[in-house]
């Protein structure tokens, strides 16, 4: 290869590499025509006489009540989660090293046993294991908390673990500082299992926002309408008693007795968390 075609080439990396990077190629895992894609997955049903679960769930991709729907309106093609049973919506396919998107708003309706407590969805990412591993209703994953007045909380759920630089705030729960202690949360840390997130970005209910979740390597990074208000390391899960890496999995968006609507999920592969997201502390 002579010295001008070499040229072209690296220019063409150059290229190449400089736009992945400016404009990442999107893959939406919404279709905007149906579920296709996604699992659904019912745990048990609420009794209201005697206010409390039954034991047997619903199961897996068994929604006699179209808890999960796709609607429009003048606007929009959305994913609706009714909320009336718990459970949630799964990807049939296990993702790593990506950048998710998504847009989520409030719907009116709530259901016992949350009839009067705070809007309630997430965002459960690596997720893995069995369907109801978490409380009869979820897999073993990260939380991306998505609760009104607490849109980007983490919370480990049935196994999961994971290190958030926090402080501990007069009321004994973990707040997320980038210059504070690192802080193991788990379902068996001593901590708990959630750090709260700082600072609040979530618009008013019934206003659309915007979700993105960057996971590379054992690290993810919680972002509420453009700004960083979690940052978790060492992603890892128990398994016969033994810590092993949780880097790889599945993406399950709850249902938890709120109605909300979900649009415009999408997810591209990444090669790092690119330095301009980062609190200044993990660049």
């Amino acid at each position: 290869m002579d010295y001008k075609n070499i040229l072209k080439l690296v220019l063409l990396i150059f290229l190449f590499n400089g736009c992945s990077s400016k404009n990442p190629k999107w893959e939406h895992l919404f279709n905007g025509k149906d579920l296709t894609g996604w699992d659904t997955y019912l745990g048990p049903k609420y009794d209201t006489t005697l206010k409390k679960f039954d034991t047997i769930p619903i199961g897996l991709n068994s929604d006699p009540l179209k808890v999960f729907s796709v609607v429009k309106d003048a606007n929009s093609i959305m994913i609706r989660i009714s909320g009336e049973y718990f459970g949630g919506i799964s990807t049939t396919r296990e993702f790593e090293n990506y950048h998710l998107q998504l847009q989520f708003k409030w719907g009116e309706l709530k259901w016992p046993p949350r009839k009067k407590a705070k809007r309630d969805s997430g965002i459960m990412y690596d997720a893995v294991g069995p369907h109801g591993a978490d409380g009869g209703n979820w897999m073993r994953s990260h939380e991306f908390q998505i609760e009104e007045g607490d849109c980007g909380d983490y919370w480990a759920c049935a196994g999961a673990t994971a290190d958030v630089n926090a402080n501990k705030s007069t009321d004994s729960t973990y707040v997320f500082n980038e210059g504070g202690n690192l802080v193991t949360f788990s379902t068996s840390s001593r901590e708990g299992r959630r750090c709260i997130k700082f600072p609040n970005a979530e618009k008013p209910s019934g206003e659309w926002n915007t979700i993105d979740l960057y996971c590379f390597g054992n690290t993810s990074v919680h972002i509420v309408n453009g700004m960083v208000n979690m940052v978790l390391h060492n992603s890892r899960q128990t398994i016969d008693g033994k810590e092993i890496p949780l880097t790889r999995g599945k993406i399950q968006i709850q249902s938890e007795g709120s109605e909300i609507f979900y649009r415009n999920i999408r997810i591209s592969s990444i090669d790092k968390i690119p330095d301009d997201i980062q609190p200044v502390q993990f660049r």
